[in-house]
């Protein structure tokens, strides 16, 4: 069965005015659409095409000759989990069991914060920053390109998207305010604590 673009979790241009419904009818639309198209292309015929996203993620990261089924597969896994990732009215300081556990396995919310921005601003080019749980503590990681933390035994809580077509439209060459913006008025903690407990 032919994989499909999910639907988003919110109208194109409910994140707005922060990412304006303009980015997200290139970045969903059109990015995201291509990943899938070309994933249902290289799988056409395959026994791949039989499995779910994440094994196809997983049995293709094993193979550098099917790095193309790697690369499309985890973008489409990606952008997904990144939509998931904010939410309208989004942003501030996480609540509950993830504050608690940001607050034990960081020291503070702040030392989170200063490291998923400097995760962001420092992934060259194109890549993603993460927050991870790796062995039972929370950690923030960044990837290049298309990689993933599934692809190194890590379970993904939430993710920023830093290739530039995830921010360039509204903030330009500004990725330092893309990702406070991310952090102050999108971030869906709510998503975040749902992983963590789903990781339990």
């Amino acid at each position: 069965m032919a994989f499909e673009l999910p639907a988003l979790p919110y109208a194109r241009d409910a994140l707005a005015p922060h990412i304006s419904s303009n980015t997200l009818d290139f970045h969903y639309g059109k990015h995201h659409q291509a990943y899938v198209t070309n994933l249902n292309k290289l799988l056409d015929g395959s026994p791949l095409a039989k499995k779910s996203l994440e094994d196809v993620i997983l049995e293709s990261a094993k193979d550098s000759s099917k790095a193309g089924v790697f690369n499309n597969a985890a973008q489409v896994w990606n952008h997904t989990f990144y939509w998931n990732s904010m939410k309208p009215g989004g942003g501030g300081a996480p609540k509950g069991d993830i504050a608690d556990k940001i607050k034990a396995d960081f020291g503070s919310t702040e030392k989170f914060v200063e490291e998923f921005k400097n995760a962001g601003a420092t992934q060259f080019g194109s890549g993603w920053a993460w927050l991870v749980l790796d062995k039972g503590k929370l950690a923030v990681t960044k990837t290049p390109n298309a990689d993933l933390p599934m692809a190194h035994g890590q379970t993904a809580l939430l993710t920023m998207d830093v290739w530039e077509h995830a921010y360039y439209l509204d903030f330009q060459n500004r990725r330092p305010d893309y990702i406070a913006t991310f952090l102050d008025k999108l971030v869906n903690w709510d998503f975040a604590s749902k992983n963590l407990k789903a990781a339990h």
